[in-house]
């Protein structure tokens, strides 16, 4: 993994960046999370975010389907457009914590995706999949109540 610099995250912690970075969902001994739902900024689970570091907005950089049913939960299985969402930085814990909350390996899958920050780098972050279509297709890719 080459680093191109050290972007200071929201809460003072350093976020390696890369250009296309490896190390599966792991960045400087953090692991990098993208979140598309309830766990975004100004919705019902952020709070389980506690004090992880939010290192940016970005979307996929490959295409997937966005359903909405009683939860959003992005589907593998259609290339329909880019997931819109944030990366946050988290440790070993607080991942554990949110593999509770979607119920990983159950009811989401946990994997690796490169998503594309807004500010132009390219990060692999772990996702969580809904293995399953069903619900309502955004197909704008971005989650909104």
């Amino acid at each position: 993994m080459r680093k191109t610099s050290i972007r200071r995250g929201q809460r003072g912690v350093d976020v390696p960046q890369t250009r296309r970075s490896g190390g599966g969902g792991r960045q400087g001994g953090r692991h990098l999370v993208f979140v598309y739902g309830t766990l975004k900024r100004g919705f019902s689970n952020h709070f389980f975010l506690g004090r992880a570091c939010f290192v940016g907005c970005g979307q996929t950089v490959e295409r997937f389907a966005l359903y909405v049913d009683e939860y959003p939960g992005v589907y593998p299985g259609e290339p329909v457009s880019r997931v819109q969402g944030e990366v946050y930085a988290v440790n070993e814990a607080m991942l554990a914590r949110l593999d509770a909350l979607e119920d990983h390996p159950t009811l989401y899958r946990r994997e690796e995706v490169e998503v594309a920050l807004d500010d132009g780098l390219v990060v692999k972050a772990w996702i969580y999949f809904y293995p399953h279509r069903g619900g309502r297709l955004v197909e704008g890719g971005e989650f909104r109540p």
